[in-house]
């Protein structure tokens, strides 16, 4: 049984508070067993400011790969809307800041990438979460920018 989706947001709010009162020592990559955290920065697709919002993580290839899933709302999530209109963001994570450019996985790579994040704990179970929002959930690969 889920929990209610008021509990999942206040879990994931409170984190984001703690993160920032112990200067991120809660951001941690992700290991076989469990996914990793990260703080994802975007711009307001409509407002222009600054967003951050605290997710789960796995790597593929040197790439970070996480669900647009709002909990189990039909709506997608904000943050996955502002990269829609501005795929450009940063991330900070254990290892530090960086630029990453966003894109929806598609086709064998999103079935692939979607059974990798079955294997890991953090997300709960995907199909009943996934079956609940009534669509298709937007598997998110976060390619770091390389520099010049």
């Amino acid at each position: 049984m889920l929990p209610p989706r008021w509990f999942v947001r206040s879990a994931w709010v409170a984190h984001k508070l703690l993160l920032r009162a112990t200067s991120d020592r809660g951001l941690h990559p992700p290991t076989p067993e469990r996914c990793g955290i990260l703080r994802l920065h975007t711009v307001g697709r409509r407002s222009g400011e600054p967003r951050a919002v605290v997710l789960c993580y796995i790597e593929d290839e040197g790439r970070l790969v996480t669900l647009a899933m709002n909990g189990w709302d039909p709506a997608d999530p904000a943050w996955w809307l502002n990269l829609k209109t501005r795929p450009s963001a940063t991330v900070d994570t254990a290892g530090g800041p960086r630029a990453v450019t966003a894109a929806r996985a598609t086709g064998p790579e999103r079935d692939r990438l979607w059974a990798e994040l079955h294997t890991v704990k953090g997300y709960g179970d995907l199909d009943e979460l996934s079956a609940r929002r009534g669509r298709e959930t937007a598997v998110v690969v976060l390619t770091p920018d390389t520099p010049n």
